[in-house]
């Protein structure tokens, strides 16, 4: 059993979500959090319908996850219409009454002195889950930390919907024991006006302490540092051939999935207009959202003749092979190699991919979607921008910036520094510090250092 450095006491978070495995945005904070509480000397504890967790800190509970048939069916049947039939109420108050029995059997089990619901209190993609956490919170006044990533009005598909009043009592719930956190002004802003409800702002983060390693001929963009670069091994040289990226060929990366808020056709009329010899390569599948849109990308891709890559089936969170024998490689992996990372997305909640471009000093080349243009455009970053579509000025400034290494340079050494000073693992433990004494009561220090 782990012990506060500060206070000498143990200390017990429970991490409570539909899944925390693989590469989506919310396990990926998750991660960075539960870091911070490790390193101060909080034990995590993972709840969760899918898990990649260790074992012995992990409480699988399958009907949290969102891809649950049942949870589906009571999502089909609850949102694109405006009445529900009474069995469905009464499938979400089933299932709600078991969910609740294993969150209070997780408390139990591992001595849960706080709970930390990342987006499970936000986007109502599992009802009975949202309803079970509220009522469980309502019940014991268990302190919370609800980490709220992309609410529900923020998506056009969930307005219309015959569960406003689960809506208004749990997606976020408005009770004394708990401590909102959102991720951008804007969410603030709205969670105010809508919900009366005051939070504190976490941006997504990355560890801007320690740069990236080297990577063969990669350099990290000249970040100074008073610990040698790491080095890693030879595993990903051959990266681009495997992504069938010829000699002389520019590699530019779309590291996202293919869903229609990503804006990828711009992405593909950009390597259109360049005239430079270029592939397109597109990290991650479309997921559960469908594939119209995929086919709508590889239909335009064709008519724009651009090379365009679905390299999903290669990118994975985790090193290995495929049935038939391929290398599977981590986006990390990917990254170094990349001469230029696209990013034109018409939403998003905050933004990873551009923070794990500025990591691996790549240019950018970003939509200007509200979140950015709110948050991080401000803090002074320099990239090649659109607004929503794709100017004669931004084909120029990207031709430029792949074919000056000097201005290439200084663009991404800027960028790096800028995130580090806003972005970095830094403020989220200024930020967290605050929010674990009011929960726990352990006095941190003002200047603790999380090393």
């Amino acid at each position: 059993m782990a012990y506060c450095s500060f206070c000498n006491k143990s200390h017990n978070v429970g991490f409570i979500s539909t899944r925390f495995a693989g590469t989506d945005g919310v396990s990926l904070e998750t991660a960075k959090w539960a870091d911070v509480f490790e390193k101060v000397g909080f034990t995590t504890y993972f709840l969760a319908g899918e898990l990649d967790q260790p074992p012995d800190r992990s409480y699988l509970v399958e009907e949290a996850h969102f891809q649950h048939p049942d949870i589906k069916d009571i999502f089909r049947n609850c949102f694109g219409a405006r009445i529900r039939g009474r069995f469905v109420s009464q499938k979400i108050h089933e299932l709600k009454r078991k969910i609740k029995d294993r969150l209070y059997e997780f408390i139990e089990k591992f001595n849960i002195d706080l709970i930390v619901p990342e987006n499970a209190l936000t986007i109502p993609l599992n009802l009975p889950l949202g309803i079970a956490i509220t009522e469980l919170i309502s019940e014991t006044g268990i302190p919370t930390i609800a980490h709220h990533h992309d609410f529900f009005w923020e998506r056009q598909n969930l307005l219309t919907n015959a569960v406003w009043e689960y809506l208004n009592m749990a997606f976020p719930p408005h009770l004394p024991s708990i401590q909102h956190v959102v991720i951008n002004s804007s969410a603030d802003n709205q969670l105010s006006l809508r919900t009366g409800i005051s939070a504190t702002i976490i941006p997504n983060v990355m560890d801007f302490d320690t740069p990236p390693p080297v990577v063969g001929d990669f350099q990290s963009c000249g970040i100074d540092s008073n610990e040698s670069k790491p080095t890693v091994d030879n595993y990903a040289s051959d990266v681009r051939k495997a992504l069938g990226v010829a000699d002389g060929e520019l590699l530019i990366l779309q590291p996202t999935r293919v869903v229609k808020r990503k804006g990828i056709e711009h992405a593909i009329e950009l390597v259109n207009r360049l005239g430079l010899k270029a592939k397109l390569v597109i990290s991650h599948a479309s997921g559960d959202e469908g594939y119209d849109y995929e086919r709508r990308v590889r239909e335009y891709s064709k008519l724009m003749r651009v090379d365009t890559y679905f390299v999903s089936n290669i990118i994975n969170e985790n090193r290995g092979r495929t049935k038939n024998g391929r290398k599977i490689y981590t986006l990390e992996d990917v990254y170094p190699h990349a001469d230029l990372v696209t990013y034109p997305s018409t939403f998003e909640g905050f933004g990873n991919a551009f923070l794990e471009a500025v990591y691996f000093c790549k240019p950018i080349v970003v939509n200007t979607y509200s979140i950015y243009s709110m948050d991080i455009k401000p803090k002074g970053f320099s990239v090649i921008e659109i607004d929503g579509y794709v100017t004669d000025e931004a084909v120029r400034k990207t031709r430029k910036v792949l074919t000056d290494t000097e201005l290439r340079n200084k663009m991404v050494q800027h960028n790096y520094e800028t995130a580090k000073k806003y972005f970095s693992y830094s403020v989220l433990r200024k930020k967290l510090r605050n929010l674990i004494r009011d929960c726990t009561g352990c006095p941190l220090p003002e200047d603790v250092i999380v090393r």
